[in-house]
């Protein structure tokens, strides 16, 4: 007991001595410090401290802290801000400094928060940069934001495939001054093709009399910059490089993609689709607009409110079946729940294939059909256990017979199997037409299948309740 005691006073001792760096940034910003003072302290902090401190600071504090950071320190933390935030921020800086610091920044993030400045600024800050960052920039920004070459940059070293050993160390000391990424060094032949990359530790270690060519992985992968970034995720998400090159049409080297874009670009495809699973235009986040979320929101709501009121519509039309036997609405939710799970289910696995572009029509009929018997077999089962407890429930809560009681469950488990089985070929052919008629199946598919569910499930249940409990056999009152 004495030992988990002291363990747990160490545990709040540590957790209590933890540096709070947002307000040691906060307190120098707002001190009487000289700015070199001022800066040789902030040196001391990373750039996502200081990009976390900047939202608590007020405009004047930030503009005093762009005045006493250095244009790389300024880059640092901009390249961990989210990016209205960057905006937002860069548009209070000086035109001088502005320029400074997008020269200083990644080329990708660069171009990025340049698409979303004033288009006057914007031109002033282009004017002020080396013809080299202007060149990569502008690159940069040619591609459209769905497209791979967008969210790449040129940081990175490049050398020639007919290169001597100690020349490529040379071109390697020459290019590190200016580019981060050096972990891979990326080879082109004499017309910018393409030819395969290296590492640098290979390059470290070899002889001077060793062939360069002997060193170059020329299976190394690659995207081209206008693909778009559907269909280049799975190809970055199977390699574990830490760099990718990205080259034109021509098979010429532009620039690479690093691991940490790719994370980004596989979180945001992922915030998309989830955002498009769930009925909306696009992405929401904490600090958007009442007007701009609903906006966003309302289109699908408006076509679900269609379908809504045609699944009431479809409930209405049972109302005598309901008066009949008043018993059988207490199980409606469940028939219809299980069937949009079901659904969904089916759903997310069909959207998750169809990533791949490559599927031939008889590999989706294969899914479909594999789907369907899922349904099936989870169906059966499911429908066996809900003969059994509903059963028995009806029979000893509601003091029913038995007969009456298991006829009944017998009913919902058959409706259960059905609507099980009719929901998984739902959720998996509707995104595959979407997919046919070249719409982005996530939009269309989520509360579109689940609606679409539910009116499934309320024809199955009530129909067969009707069929098989009232007409057949004549168990209603």
């Amino acid at each position: 007991m004495q030992q988990k005691t002291t363990a747990a006073v160490t545990e709040d001792t540590v957790m209590a001595a933890k540096p709070d760096y947002e307000s040691e940034i906060i307190t120098i910003i707002r001190g009487n410090y000289s700015p070199k003072a001022a800066q040789n302290k902030l040196e001391d902090y990373h750039g996502n401290d200081i990009a976390q401190a900047m939202d608590a600071l007020s405009l004047q504090e930030r503009k005093k802290l762009y005045r006493i950071c250095s244009s790389s320190m300024l880059a640092e933390a901009f390249e961990h801000l989210e990016d209205d935030e960057a905006d937002r921020y860069f548009g209070e800086m000086d035109i001088k400094k502005a320029s400074a610091v997008v020269a200083e920044l990644d080329t990708d993030t660069a171009a990025g928060i340049l698409q979303n400045v004033e288009k006057e600024r914007r031109a002033l800050i282009i004017d002020a940069l080396q013809p080299e960052v202007k060149n990569a920039i502008m690159l940069i920004a040619s591609f459209d934001e769905d497209e791979i070459g967008s969210k790449m940059t040129t940081d990175c070293i490049v050398i020639r495939e007919n290169l001597s050993v100690p020349e490529a160390m040379n071109e390697l000391v020459r290019q590190a001054e200016e580019n981060d990424n050096i972990s891979t060094l990326f080879v082109v032949d004499e017309d910018g093709e393409f030819y395969g990359a290296m590492e640098l530790r290979d390059l470290i270690t070899a002889k001077k009399t060793t062939p360069l060519d002997d060193l170059i992985v020329t299976s190394f992968p690659y995207v081209y910059a206008h693909e778009t970034i559907d269909d280049c995720i799975e190809k970055l998400k199977d390699y574990s490089e830490a760099s990718i090159p990205v080259l034109d049409n021509g098979n010429r080297f532009l620039g690479i993609i690093t691991s940490q874009s790719v994370v980004e670009v596989v979180d945001d495809e992922m915030g998309e689709d989830y955002a498009k699973l769930a009925g909306l235009t696009a992405e929401e986040d904490l600090k958007e607009p009442l007007l701009q979320s609903m906006k966003k929101r309302m289109p699908w709501l408006l076509a679900l409110l269609g379908l809504g009121i045609l699944v009431s519509t479809v409930v209405g039309a049972f109302e005598g079946v309901v008066q009949s036997l008043t018993l059988i609405m207490a199980f409606q939710s469940l028939i219809l729940d299980m069937a949009g799970n079901v659904g969904t289910q089916s759903l997310a696995v069909t959207i998750r294939v169809l990533m791949d572009e490559n599927l031939t029509v008889h590999q989706k009929m294969k899914l479909v059909v594999k789907e369907t018997r899922v349904g099936l077999c989870n169906g059966l089962l499911l429908g066996a256990l809900s003969v059994i407890f509903v059963g028995f429930y009806i029979a000893l809560a509601k003091q029913r017979t038995f007969g009456f009681a298991f006829a009944v469950s017998g009913c919902i488990g058959v409706s259960l199997m059905l609507a099980m089985l009719i929901s998984s070929a739902v959720g998996t052919l509707i995104p595959l037409f979407f997919k046919r008629i070249k719409i982005d199946p996530a939009v269309a598919s989520g509360p579109l299948i689940t609606t679409i569910n539910d009116l499934v499930a309320v024809v199955t249940y009530y129909g067969l309740s009707w069929i098989l409990l009232i007409d057949l056999l004549q168990l209603g009152s």
